[in-house]
């Protein structure tokens, strides 16, 4: 394997020609002209990255600086305004962890975020991975930063043939080695960048790689093959209901999801706990009736199946559990129940 220091240099070389434009990004020129990247842009992104795409980001990102541009102000945000600008990003613990590392910087760190990893690390919601991310990225500390795109360039230039996810700690340890000390913030982006668009899942671009002559894999023309993975268990199979209600005079019955557990803090249908049955009273004694109708979605750790249940409800019912949301915004909602509304309206008629 050729010396780091000369490969890193390369590397850096390929990226100040080919670094992706990112909304959250200050891109080499822009870092030559003296301009540094906003750690409130980067932390806010990187939370939005964690186990999501950079095309799913984007807009999020995009809106939330509109609304928020600066930590005091997402700090000073309505909590259900900013869950419900959350909605569909999914992995909903993020969002009210994003409120509490907000409050926590904007007041007891006077605004401004700890410049190490060590001190990122001790906010809520930030985790090893991330910290080195944000002190790399925001304040250009060495810090290694493996996401999926860098365990997989690792795997292909070192040949590691250990599965994921035991090979984590190793390929940990080569991108820790190969991390410069000058322009480590470009160098953690240039290696997800690499990642991304050349040394992809399927079909690597192998010949238009800067580190094609050392990668270890291309040379055994196993590129494609790695990184390898163990192979994925059968998810398992969840039931619920999720009773929707909505009132003569428009209101739909909603309630929000307790804080801990997966949607939490969530608007969603009234419907119980999801296990091995679908069992739950409803909300608000009615004619619920079965439009037949299954709404599905996948999580990542199981599939979900909720029988879906509908009824018209009276102006002067009072449910057990839940109340009405006037003008509700169905973006608001989580993509789950977002999908048992769009089935479910449909039962009402053409009225909202």
């Amino acid at each position: 394997m050729r010396d780091a220091g000369e490969m890193a240099e390369e590397l850096l070389g390929w990226y100040d020609r080919h670094a992706r434009v990112l909304p959250w990004r200050v891109n080499p020129a822009q870092r030559a002209a003296g301009i540094l990247p906003d750690p409130y842009a980067v932390w806010l992104s990187e939370i939005m990255l964690q186990q999501t795409t950079v095309a799913a980001v984007r807009d999020y990102f995009t809106r939330f600086m509109a609304l928020w541009p600066d930590v005091a102000a997402l700090a000073a945000a309505d909590d259900a305004r900013v869950m419900g600008e959350w909605a569909g990003l999914g992995y909903y613990a993020r969002a009210r962890n994003l409120l509490k590392c907000a409050r926590v910087v904007a007041g007891e760190l006077g605004g401004v975020f700890p410049d190490s990893a060590e001190g990122l690390r001790a906010l809520p919601g930030i985790g090893p991975y991330t910290a080195g991310a944000i002190a790399a990225i925001a304040f250009d500390r060495p810090e290694p930063v493996v996401d999926g795109n860098v365990e997989r360039v690792m795997a292909r230039l070192f040949r590691i043939e250990t599965p994921l996810p035991r090979a984590k700690p190793e390929m940990r340890d080569k991108a820790a080695a190969m991390t410069p000390a000058t322009r480590p913030g470009d160098y953690a982006q240039a290696v997800m960048d690499l990642g991304a668009t050349i040394c992809t899942p399927k079909s690597p671009a192998c010949g238009i790689c800067p580190w094609r002559e050392p990668c270890q894999a291309r040379a055994a023309g196993i590129a494609a093959d790695l990184p390898a993975r163990e192979a994925k268990k059968p998810k398992p199979v969840r039931l619920g209901i999720a009773y929707v209600g909505r009132r003569e005079d428009g209101a739909w019955l909603l309630e929000t999801r307790p804080e801990s557990g997966l949607l939490g803090g969530m608007l969603g249908w009234p419907g119980g706990v999801w296990g091995d049955t679908a069992e739950d009273l409803p909300p608000v004694a009615a004619n619920w009736r079965d439009p037949g109708e299954e709404v599905r979605h996948t999580f990542t750790h199981f599939h979900l199946r909720l029988a879906l249940r509908v009824a018209d409800l009276p102006a002067d019912c009072r449910p057990v559990r839940g109340s009405f949301v006037p003008r509700l915004r169905p973006t608001d909602l989580p993509t789950v129940m977002r999908k048992a509304y769009d089935l479910a309206r449909l039962s009402f008629g053409a009225a909202e």
